[in-house]
């Protein structure tokens, strides 16, 4: 597998980089794991706009997924003919809010662009992967994804506060791109996002590979407060998430 991260700043984008957006590829098929604002631009530089062979989107908050309402007019609108139909697995009302959002008035439902399924906990199989998915901590519904493929593992946190789903969905990863949107020793909400801390031992306790941090809210934040503070409770490689980077999973 080989994972592209085409954005990775929480909430908003940030002056480096878009929106969670993260493609993996293996057999020659590319999977993208939301698609937030902004990051169709990386898409492009780092990809194609036509090579996405399905997407995931964990959540429905905008920093996850409204790109994907802009990427209706490249598919129906491409000079060269309209795209295949494309599978989106989200949770249930994702059809809902990617149509309202789109929303052009005589254009009809997206169902020439999209393919829609439904998510639910549990394993299923997208293109060469294995995916389970399984309902995380955060305030809509949210799925932590973990991907196999050939014996190696990739799991993404999506969103979440700490949860025993994201620690078993995360269990000997080889990579495991985590969350940490809030600094340690503030006063974060409860039951919405991650610490560096929290992080790392999630880390720690599935015993993962290597460590990517991402949804940093730059602005908000400090890139180095949150890796040092993973690093205190993991001892493994840590490393930032950044737009562009390339890993092999």
């Amino acid at each position: 597998m080989r994972l592209t991260i085409l954005g990775c700043a929480g909430s908003f984008p940030g002056p480096e980089s878009a929106c969670s957006a993260y493609l993996v590829e293996a057999d020659g098929f590319r999977l993208l794991l939301d698609f937030g604002p902004g990051s169709m631009t990386a898409l492009q530089r780092y990809a194609s706009l036509k090579c996405v062979d399905a997407i995931l989107i964990t959540h429905l908050h905008a920093d996850h997924v409204l790109d994907a309402v802009s990427y209706v007019v490249v598919r129906r609108y491409a000079p060269e003919g309209p795209y295949p139909v494309l599978p989106v697995y989200g949770p249930a009302a994702t059809a809902e809010r990617i149509g309202a959002s789109y929303a052009q008035q005589n254009e009809g439902p997206l169902d020439d662009v999209y393919d829609f399924r439904v998510l639910e906990p549990g394993t299923l199989e997208i293109g060469p992967f294995s995916v389970t998915v399984d309902r995380v901590n955060h305030p809509i519904e949210t799925f932590g994804v973990r991907l196999e493929h050939e014996g190696r593992v990739l799991t993404y946190s999506a969103d979440t506060a700490p949860c025993e789903a994201v620690e078993r969905l995360a269990e000997g990863a080889h990579l495991f791109l985590c969350e940490a949107s809030y600094l340690d020793g503030e006063e974060n909400p409860p039951d919405l996002h991650l610490t560096g801390r929290e992080a790392g031992e999630i880390a720690a306790k599935a015993d993962v590979g290597l460590l990517v941090l991402t949804h940093l809210v730059v602005a908000w934040g400090s890139e180095a407060r949150t890796l040092e503070a993973a690093q205190t409770t993991y001892h493994g490689p840590v490393e930032v998430a950044r737009p562009g980077a390339r890993f092999t999973v």
